[in-house]
């Protein structure tokens, strides 16, 4: 791939190259190994598509032993949130008790993520706390602290890494940002 792509109607240029996305995992990831090294077998929650690639980088880092799950939600339509989240396909083991760590690609206005942690604490775990690649704090809207934020971006519309325009973009290595 070059350093400007098109998908769909959009063009797109490198915004966050591979390595420095590589480098913000491998921080994050050191502050979860210190927070959960002594807790029992914590769960990582991936919320899919978008967080599978970062999910998949991240828990290669981790050290503790612990489980994986994922969850799939829906709430983008083209380039902005619809400001509804739908859950299409949900969480079948219990996390009574247990310590979990939702794993997400971006955190945008906190819709989902807040729908999210509120279904979760019905099921009574013992913690939940969420580690995002990717967070827009112009756009939060939310009053639950993001914990683990990998890097902090503007508003931009991104694609790359898991993060997909209407489903393409997804599998790129390094993160696009809209042109035009």
């Amino acid at each position: 791939m070059g350093d400007t792509i098109k998908l769909h109607d959009k063009k797109f240029k490198i915004m966050i190259p591979a390595a420095e996305i590589d480098r913000a995992v491998e921080a994050v990831a050191q502050r979860i190994n210190r927070d959960y090294a002594d807790k029992e077998t914590p769960l990582f929650l991936g919320i899919l598509n978008g967080s599978f690639m970062f999910m998949s980088d991240l828990i290669k880092k981790i050290e503790f032993q612990n489980e994986l799950s994922f969850v799939k939600l829906a709430s983008y339509e083209g380039t902005e949130s619809s400001g509804h989240v739908r859950s299409l396909i949900g969480l079948n083991n219990s996390i009574e008790g247990r310590h979990v760590i939702i794993v997400e690609d971006i955190v945008d206005t906190g819709e989902s993520i807040d729908h999210m942690i509120r279904d979760l604490e019905t099921r009574k775990p013992a913690s939940i706390e969420v580690c995002t690649l990717f967070f827009k704090p112009g756009s939060y809207r939310k009053e639950r602290p993001i914990k683990y934020r990998a890097m902090e971006i503007g508003n931009e519309f991104i694609v790359g890494y898991g993060l997909d325009y209407d489903q393409l973009g997804r599998s790129l290595k390094d993160i696009y940002v809209v042109t035009e």
